[in-house]
């Protein structure tokens, strides 16, 4: 079980493009300008972690997520700064790396970074790669930086070669990480596949949980576990990433979140071929499944219940919703560091001393 002392508790953001005070979609510049002031709150309030996701298409506002971060850097004092997720596939692993290593540096060594796949696909086109190179970009891309976080730090550089790249010859890449190593993760929608290439790496593993019963993914964290334990590695962290929001009673929560969540919700889903979302699968998705949203002492349950079904070590909670008003998200972040977390905390160590 997860000591909850060592549980970290954080917020994942996409960068939705939110509505403003007309009702209408506010600028990406505007929108960009209020994650920093989300991060801010979040510092303020005892918030671990905040992860900002990459996306290229405009119902989301950031594209170049290391940019929103070092922006943070500069504003923050505590908080960790991550990504939610770096598309690895479609970006440069050096580039990655560098980027990282300057919010590390601007935030004295707060930078994380998650490194997915992630579930959009308009940066393949934008970037000029095809997707039917898809799994072997990400593969290969994910051993280069592997390579880097292994050997950068050494006096021999880094020497590595794929296919999709030319190799590198004991080629060091700047700036270097000040202290330590650069902690990333690898984000996983549920491939076993995956989860065992986060194992043989040595990287701890981000689950990213956006429906259905949370227990479903048991089986992943053991094989996880015993992976790294067949491949004589030590123990790792599991994080848990799934949407949520927090108001103050439950009704107020399912008022003020249902509608903008549907939006944003059908649009993807227009693109997919999902069924409109529709009002009972939004109250199994709270009752039963992934969906964090209630009162404070609710969601702290529900969390709760998570970490300790999984042995998660951090659950991120993604509280933006497409158009979602920042006003709304605001508070929200006010009632998760001040009261969901607090509460979690106790519930974890209670349960702790009754066993």
């Amino acid at each position: 079980m997860v000591m909850a002392q060592h549980l970290e508790l954080g917020l994942d953001t996409f960068g939705d493009v939110t509505s403003g005070a007309d009702g209408k979609a506010l600028p990406h510049a505007q929108v960009i300008r209020n994650l920093v002031d989300e991060a801010v709150l979040a510092d303020e309030v005892g918030i671990d972690f905040i992860g900002v996701g990459e996306h290229h298409r405009d119902d989301f506002a950031v594209s170049a997520p290391e940019v929103v971060l070092a922006g943070m850097a500069t504003r923050t004092r505590r908080i960790r700064l991550g990504s939610a997720v770096t598309v690895l596939s479609s970006d440069d692993p050096i580039r990655v790396f560098q980027r990282f290593s300057t919010v590390d540096a601007l935030s004295n060594g707060r930078a994380e970074v998650i490194l997915g796949r992630g579930s959009f696909t308009e940066s393949f086109p934008l970037f000029g790669f095809d997707l039917k190179d898809y799994e072997t970009l990400f593969t290969e891309k994910l051993d280069l930086f592997a390579a880097l976080l292994r050997d950068n730090g050494t006096p021999e550089g880094v020497t590595w070669q794929g296919s999709k790249r030319p190799p590198l010859v004991k080629q060091h890449v700047f700036p270097p990480i000040a202290n330590g190593t650069l902690k990333t993760w690898i984000g996983v929608g549920g491939s076993p596949e995956s989860v065992v290439r986060a194992a043989r790496y040595g990287l701890p593993l981000m689950l990213a949980i956006i429906g259905g019963n949370p227990g479903r993914f048991a089986p992943y964290v053991d094989l996880y576990h015993k992976a790294i334990e067949q491949l004589g590695g030590e123990s790792l962290p599991v994080g848990v990433h799934s949407h949520g929001y927090v108001a103050e009673t439950d009704e107020a929560a399912r008022a003020e979140f249902y509608d903008d969540y549907k939006r944003m919700h059908d649009r993807i889903g227009a693109e997919r071929g999902w069924p409109a979302y529709g009002r009972d699968a939004f109250e199994r998705e709270i009752e039963h499944g992934s969906l964090y949203l209630g009162s404070p002492e609710t969601v702290a349950r529900k969390i709760a219940n998570t970490v300790k079904t999984l042995g998660a070590a951090r659950f991120d909670m993604k509280y933006s919703a497409g158009p979602l008003p920042h006003e709304k998200m605001m508070r929200c972040i006010e009632l998760y560091g001040t009261r969901v977390i607090p509460r979690v905390r106790e519930i974890l160590a209670e349960e702790k001393v009754e066993a």
